[in-house]
């Protein structure tokens, strides 16, 4: 029995303990149980619920990712589905917050309280989105609901104030003109008892049709008639001259509207859509061309096609400024057409409306690198510094919040990538998969932090995070010129703390101490502070290195050669290798050159000796032991020579032979455009880098890359001099070769690329060949570029000749057939071929109708 009652004492758990020692539960127990039974209890309610609806489940969503088109159409759907005025507001106040300014939406959320007789939300809503609103049909709305609220002829006068209220905004865009004409209508409704009321009435249609007919309104032709009739009704001896002073600037209207038409047509061409909510670009080919669409339409608005006066000054901006707020709500995530819009804003002196518009655009693109640092210096100009420093700090953490995003998302596929290769009976990994980076000249990714603590190198959060250096080395730019050397170590202390900075900031904070401050001890130590973190990385030791040289501290950049030399593998210590080589052949002495050499060589064994001793003897890229004693010179213009002959007989056969696939040319005929030539197509798009075109932007020859990438190309070039293989290499490919004479050969590509692979015989026997000395004769005719004469119908030509007489040489007899005329040369004008198609369209000149 004892030992049963033991037994059960220690199951107790106290029999052992005195009354003193054993444990009560404390207060943070007690409050930690009742926690959890609360928890419970809501999880039991929670469970009993019903699950959430679909409109609640998008809210969610949408207020997560709100740049979702169809999810918002969808939310709006469901939310009239359900025609409660409450959720109803709610949803359109949300879309509108997003997408401001969007004329459909307004209108269908004044009609929800226009239906339920609530006038007062409705005018309140007329108020707060007419004043910023370019968009005609929300003004017809609002036209139709103030007349048919004053109905009256006492209120008269506050529909007329109300057409002219919308007049003075939307007055010039090409689709007001169903409020022209309601309004003529309008006031030829009026009632006149009296001589005086009459003529009052006549004077002013009279200056409603004047301001009309000279606008580019897609009904100016009509009102033109309507004003016809209606003068002549009057007087038809004060008609004509009325009629005979309009018509200059009719004309000019109705010359602008074709132009007009033909530059906003493709701009609204996709739209599917009653309610069309802007997506995020892709800048695919399709997206590029419609901002070069956009870009070219507000250029030509800027040009004052309608030729306005200086006293119509004040009707230009106004019709510019319409326009650019239809661009920015069409193009609301293309950063590059809010700034053409702050930009013109701000030549025509309206600073503060010109910084209300990069601030809208700031929210439809909170992270645009364009909009912030062009906003940031506004208010710098402006003398806002604190408004500068919060610019950049919510910039910086937009950034930062993104850089975050894209390593949670490169970890988690680097796990995926992971687990697919642990599935294929592969070895588990001992760390994180990470996806291996070459040695890159732009960024880094080492941190200030521990080692764990460092981002993965992955190629995307390379690319942010050397942009992200520069947004902190811009902020570091804005405190020297407006604090001076404090203000800018300030932000550079900030800098260093983050994790994400790359090693870009440490050369920006020492070269700025460098010249601003003229510390070459400061600058020094800034370097020396980024090899602690960045000493990994090749091209921050390089910069650091060649800092050293240029401000002639020779001791030190020996010893930070020697000591980082060997940290780095062979095949990515080249680069330092090479400028160090470069330092001592220019200013070292001839026994430290040479063994520097006899170092290179046990480390590069396949470099021959030669190329050494010419380095040594190199001066700004003058290379004349290749160039004279190997040859290279002769070699290099042979190729030339051989080249240009080969591409000047190609160029004039692709032009001839080969037919275009784009037709446009800059210089056009009266009739059909004359196709231009390859050559001519390959040109302009070089030299275009702006051109939102099909085709990718070529590189521009004249911009040098990084130091680094410099010294690579360069030692590249003489491993290909000095390693006895031939002729030094050439950066292009080579030309075709000419046409051969003694056979027959198949024309060249029409496109200026290398050839294709050969293909099978059967295919070339179906193909039909030329003679052999057709491609000799086309190679020998100029190319089809330097043409500039007229152009002629080939039908007409073919008929020409076709007919034609040759004459002996003892009689000249006429022809039997008369010459047909040449549409589109000779002495007639050409016939017409439709509307004017814009300035550079005509051939020469400029046709007026």
């Amino acid at each position: 029995m004892a030992t049963i009652s033991a037994a059960k004492d220690d199951v107790d758990g106290d029999s052992y303990m005195d009354d003193s020692e054993r444990t009560q539960p404390t207060a943070e127990i007690l409050k930690e149980l009742a926690d959890i039974k609360k928890l419970d209890e809501q999880q039991s309610e929670q469970s009993q619920l019903p699950p959430p609806s679909e409109y609640e489940v998008l809210t969610v969503q949408l207020s997560e990712n709100p740049h979702d088109p169809d999810g918002w159409r969808r939310l709006i759907k469901l939310a009239e589905q359900s025609n409660d005025l409450e959720k109803i507001s709610k949803s359109y106040d949300a879309l509108l917050k997003h997408y401001p300014n969007n004329a459909p939406a307004q209108i269908a959320y004044i009609k929800h309280y226009v239906n339920h007789n609530m006038s007062e939300s409705a005018e309140d809503l007329f108020k707060k989105f007419l004043i910023r609103s370019p968009c005609v049909e929300l003004w017809v709305y609002y036209l139709d609901y103030v007349r048919k609220l004053n109905t009256g002829p006492a209120q008269r006068d506050t529909v007329r104030m109300s057409f002219e209220f919308a007049l003075n905004h939307v007055g010039q865009d090409k689709d007001s003109g169903v409020i022209w004409s309601e309004y003529i209508k309008f006031l030829q409704s009026g009632e006149a008892t009296t001589t005086w009321d009459q003529q009052q009435k006549m004077d002013s249609l009279r200056k409603v049709y004047h301001r009309a007919v000279q606008i580019p309104l897609d009904n100016v032709e009509s009102l033109w008639h309507d004003l016809e009739t209606f003068e002549n009704g009057l007087n038809k001896i004060t008609a004509k001259k009325f009629m005979a002073d309009l018509s200059p600037a009719h004309m000019q209207a109705r010359t602008v509207l074709r132009q007009l038409i033909n530059h906003i047509g493709p701009l609204f061409a996709n739209e599917k859509d009653t309610l069309f909510l802007p997506s995020l670009p892709k800048f695919d080919a399709s997206e590029r061309a419609l901002v070069g669409k956009w870009k070219a339409y507000l250029k030509w608005e800027e040009s004052n096609p309608l030729e306005l006066d200086e006293k119509d000054k004040a009707t230009l901006i106004s019709r510019i400024q319409g326009v650019y707020r239809k661009a920015v709500i069409r193009m609301r995530y293309y950063t590059e057409i809010w700034f053409m819009a702050y930009t013109w804003t701000n030549s025509i002196g309206k600073n503060d409306e010109a910084l209300s518009i990069l601030k809208a655009g700031l929210d439809a693109n909170p992270s645009s690198f364009l909009l912030n640092f062009a906003y940031a210096e506004a208010l710098e100009i402006k003398k806002d510094l604190a408004g500068v420093h919060a610019t950049y700090e919510k910039f910086l953490g937009i950034l930062r919040t993104n850089l975050d995003r894209l390593e949670e998302t490169s970890k988690a596929d680097a796990a995926a990538n992971g687990s697919q290769s642990n599935g294929t009976n592969a070895p588990p990994p001992t760390a994180p998969a990470i996806i291996p980076e070459p040695p890159s000249n732009v960024s880094s990714f080492s941190s200030q932090g521990s080692q764990d603590d460092k981002p993965p190198k992955t190629t995307e959060l390379q690319k942010h995070r050397t942009e992200y250096g520069l947004a902190w080395i811009m902020y570091m730019r804005f405190g020297m010129r407006a604090e001076g050397v404090k203000g800018s170590r300030t932000i550079f202390g900030k800098a260093r703390r983050d994790r994400w900075s790359p090693w870009e900031i440490y050369e920006a904070a020492a070269l700025t101490e460098y010249h601003c401050s003229d510390d070459k001890g400061v600058a020094s130590r800034i370097f020396e502070k980024g090899m602690e973190s960045f000493g990994d990385e090749i091209d921050f030791v390089l910069r650091y290195l060649g800092f050293l040289i240029s401000i002639n501290d020779k001791n030190n950049a020996r010893a930070l050669f020697e000591r980082v030399i060997t940290t780095f593998p062979p095949d990515r210590a080249r680069p330092l290798w090479e400028r160090w080589a470069r330092y001592e052949y220019q200013y070292g002495d001839l026994e430290a050159a040479l063994k520097l050499e006899k170092r290179m060589a046990e480390v590069y064994t396949s470099d021959p000796p030669i190329k050494r001793l010419a380095q040594r003897h190199i001066y700004l890229g003058t290379d004349a032991i290749a160039d004279r004693d190997l040859g290279f010179a002769l070699a290099r213009r042979a190729t030339t020579s051989v080249a240009s002959s080969s591409l000047n007989r190609v160029e004039a056969s692709q032009s001839l032979i080969s037919l275009p696939t784009n037709s446009q040319s800059n210089s056009q005929t009266y009739g059909n455009k004359r196709p231009s030539s390859p050559d001519y197509r390959n040109k302009r798009d070089e030299t275009r880098p702006n051109d939102y075109s099909s085709t990718h932007k070529r590189a521009r020859p004249s911009s040098p890359p990084p130091r680094a990438q410099q010294d690579r190309e360069r030692d590249r070039d003489r491993d290909g001099r000095w390693d006895g293989s031939g002729p030094p290499r050439r950066r292009f490919s080579p030309p075709p070769p000419p046409p051969n004479r003694d056979r027959d050969d198949r024309p060249p590509p029409p496109r200026r690329e290398p050839l294709p692979p050969p293909r099978d015989r059967d295919d070339d026997k179906r193909q039909s060949t030329l003679p052999a000395i057709l491609p000799w004769f086309i190679g020998e005719l100029p190319t089809a570029s330097s043409f500039d004469g007229p152009v002629f119908r080939t039908d007409d030509l073919m008929n020409l000749l076709r007919t034609a007489v040759i004459p002996s040489a003892t009689s000249r007899p006429k022809s039997p057939h008369g010459h047909p005329p040449l549409r589109g040369g000779g002495g007639r004008p050409p016939p017409d071929y439709g509307p004017y198609q814009g300035p550079n369209s005509g051939g020469g000149g400029r046709r007026r109708y």
